[in-house]
């Protein structure tokens, strides 16, 4: 008859992971949110593909619970920025704009307030990723539509800036293992951190970041997180469908950093009356309202008004007024054969 194994177990040791779950996780009382270098150095080690499967989804599930910090968000930006690789002739960007929620309910009227921006020589790179959460139109389906080119490295966006001011770059060009986890909402049900903080990366340093959420509540913490990584100019509003748009029918409280101070202002209703929704989206009215073909007064004052609050925040208009007179002008003086 064979003696039971009686050798001692050799210890294990914990995944170093573990740590940053464990402190996500312990309860009411011991549970904490990140600070800005547990934040750093828990992404650098999820974009080095050095968690397990487990862990991940526990991870960035006990943070959606909870809620990211303003701290949290700067130290997964600082993580982003350790790993990209910015082409050492990259022109200067003047305006950073995230895109990755995708409109529902309304066309994405502000692909063409940033064509007009561009067109007006701000230099413009947009980042953003499709394709996570169903029936939404999404900005690389339309600039396709457009004929606007995507690029497909830094090196590309960098040829397109130089010929009309303005670059998409998907997520998954740059950033694939943060696209990767943003489409993980087909398996854990939510959305998850990313779909917050890849809203402040600016990867090029932009002088200005726009950036629009869904929940209220994050107009805070992107402002903070933003003062964090000491970005000049930002606004953050609460978008039509969480992309950066104002919805003219109603008045919008834009969170900011002017010259590194933050502000808190609303800005007023465009229209008196709310204007019905169309019953079908599809996105090749935005080149025919461009054209001059149509006419879509929701959808010019959406224009219109997301590139004031944007020329308010850069600093290119004094007030909410000249910001609307400006942008206004720029619409009415555009090149209607650009789209």
């Amino acid at each position: 008859m064979n003696k039971p194994d009686t050798s001692p177990v050799e210890p294990r040791t914990e995944h170093p992971f573990a740590q940053y779950v464990r402190l996500l996780g312990k309860g009411k009382t011991g549970s904490r949110n990140l600070t800005r270098d547990e934040a750093k150095s828990a992404m650098t080690m999820i974009l080095k593909s050095e968690v397990e499967p487990e862990q991940l989804g526990a991870f960035m599930m006990l943070m959606r619970y909870q809620e990211e910090s303003g701290e949290e968000l700067a130290g997964f930006v600082d993580a982003t920025r350790d790993v990209l690789h910015i082409p050492d002739d990259m022109p200067r960007i003047d305006l950073d704009w995230s895109s990755y929620a995708g409109k529902a309910r309304r066309l994405p009227w502000f692909i063409l307030s940033t064509w007009l921006m561009a067109e007006n020589g701000v230099s413009v790179l947009m980042h953003g990723e499709g394709g996570h959460t169903s029936n939404r139109i999404y900005t690389d389906d339309v600039l396709k539509l457009l004929n606007i080119p995507i690029a497909n490295s830094f090196e590309e966006a960098a040829q397109h800036i130089r010929s009309n001011n303005f670059a998409y770059l998907p997520l998954h060009q740059f950033l694939p293992e943060l696209a990767r986890i943003m489409d993980l909402k087909w398996i854990l049900g939510l959305r998850s951190p990313v779909n917050t903080f890849t809203r402040l990366i600016n990867p090029c340093h932009a002088n200005c970041s726009m950036q629009g959420i869904h929940h209220p509540g994050y107009r805070d913490t992107h402002q903070e997180g933003s003062l964090l990584l000491k970005q000049p100019n930002m606004a953050v509003i609460k978008g039509d469908g969480g992309e950066t748009e104002w919805n003219p029918d109603m008045p919008n409280l834009v969170r900011s950093i002017r010259n590194h101070q933050a502000f808190e202002e609303e800005w007023e209703t465009l229209f008196s009356k709310r204007h019905v929704k169309d019953k079908n989206l599809d996105p090749a009215k935005l080149a025919s309202v461009w054209r001059g073909e149509q006419d879509d007064e929701y959808g010019v004052g959406a224009i219109t008004g997301t590139t004031a609050i944007t020329l308010y925040t850069m600093g290119k208009a004094d007030s909410h007024k000249d910001a609307l007179e400006l942008a206004t002008r720029w619409w009415e003086q555009r090149d209607k054969t650009s789209l």
